[in-house]
């Protein structure tokens, strides 16, 4: 049968659970390992068993479904979302949480199989034109609109705050996400980091100056800001950009 997804169902009504549980099943390549009936069981089942994805209703209390997926963005392995509702207003911030996908309650059949069927070419590849490709664009949600920005475009990523900061060579964005996640996306390109709240794109490195007590300031092509290096990351950074 091959690999299968790993999955773990969180929901605070049994019932629900049950329900969705048993829908999933019906699906040979989906192998539900876990299940949660709060959003803080959710998240230590998400670093438990470090599953696939997780179906994870919203509507919790306490802790919410959108903020347990807002937490396991700090993770190492960051399992997809499949969120679950009885609201469909809440589709808009459902995929502002990078959802994978959205279903409603009450639970039908053929809804669900379009989900596993997405999560399939998703995370197996098997018989799918997405095989052996790596995403083009990366996504960056502003108020009402998502701008797509491409990667050998972005100069530099640096967390300020509560948000991370992404520079191209016109203008500067903001996400709500993590560093790490921005940094995972990126990974397939030439994105180094130089500090613990700093990526940069080797492309656009012009200088390397010695600064103070083995850290390093990093200059880049056509700005006129220094970059700090890290005396950790200098080492590496050297052999990245050496011949």
């Amino acid at each position: 049968m091959g690999k299968r997804i790993t999955a773990v169902v969180v929901d605070d009504e049994r019932f629900s659970r049950e329900e969705l549980i048993y829908l999933l099943k019906e699906h040979e390549r989906i192998e539900i390992i876990g299940e949660a009936d709060s959003g803080e069981d959710a998240v230590m089942k998400a670093l438990q068993l470090q599953p696939d994805v997780l179906f994870l209703d919203i509507e919790m209390p306490k802790m919410n479904g959108l903020e347990v997926a807002e937490s396991l963005q700090e993770l190492k392995k960051v399992p997809d979302i499949v969120f679950a509702t009885a609201y469909p207003d809440f589709a808009v911030e459902a995929f502002r949480h990078e959802a994978v996908d959205y279903i409603l309650k009450p639970f039908e059949e053929e809804p669900i199989r379009e989900t596993v069927d997405r999560l399939e070419r998703r995370l197996l590849n098997e018989g799918s034109a997405e095989k052996g490709t790596i995403p083009s664009k990366l996504a960056v949600e502003e108020e009402e609109e998502i701008t797509y920005l491409t990667p050998s475009e972005i100069m530099y990523v640096y967390r300020d705050g509560r948000v991370t900061k992404i520079v191209d060579q016109t203008r500067t964005y903001e996400t709500k996400r993590s560093l790490k996640e921005v940094e995972q996306r990126l990974e397939p390109f030439s994105f180094f980091r130089i500090h613990k709240s700093y990526l940069v794109n080797l492309q656009y490195v012009k200088r390397l100056v010695p600064w103070f007590n083995g850290a390093y300031h990093l200059e880049l092509r056509g700005r006129d800001e220094q970059l700090s290096v890290s005396r950790n990351y200098v080492k590496e950074l050297r052999k990245q950009l050496e011949l």
